[in-house]
């Protein structure tokens, strides 16, 4: 890509069984441990004659949010793209990708 262009981002991460495609400008690992930034969404233009649901809903969902803390193992892919795309929201069920596993204490993490 040229210097002279702004780096644009796909980010793929699951959301309470769901998996979450956007598009954003800034992304980068946070402060916060176990965390990535995602800041500047783009979303397609609202002013268009069809309008997608699930980017309508993605819309809706991140409208004023300047920034998003994403836990490092809901993050599936990220990609550096030429232009944005179709923000979308599809269902994980039946998908190739299986979010990692975490094990919780039986008992609270309290000692025995």
């Amino acid at each position: 890509m040229a210097d002279s262009k702004e780096s644009i981002y796909k980010v793929m991460f699951h959301n309470h069984g769901q998996i979450y495609e956007l598009y954003a400008r800034t992304i980068y690992q946070s402060d916060l441990y176990g965390f990535v930034e995602v800041e500047e969404y783009i979303f397609g233009k609202s002013n268009q004659v069809v309008i997608d649901p699930s980017e309508d809903k993605l819309r809706t969902e991140f409208e004023g949010v300047q920034r998003s803390f994403i836990p490092m193992h809901s993050v599936i892919r990220i990609d550096e793209v030429e232009h944005e795309g179709v923000a979308k929201i599809t269902d994980a069920q039946g998908a190739n990708v299986t979010p990692f596993p975490i094990n919780y204490p039986k008992n609270g993490g309290k000692p025995q």
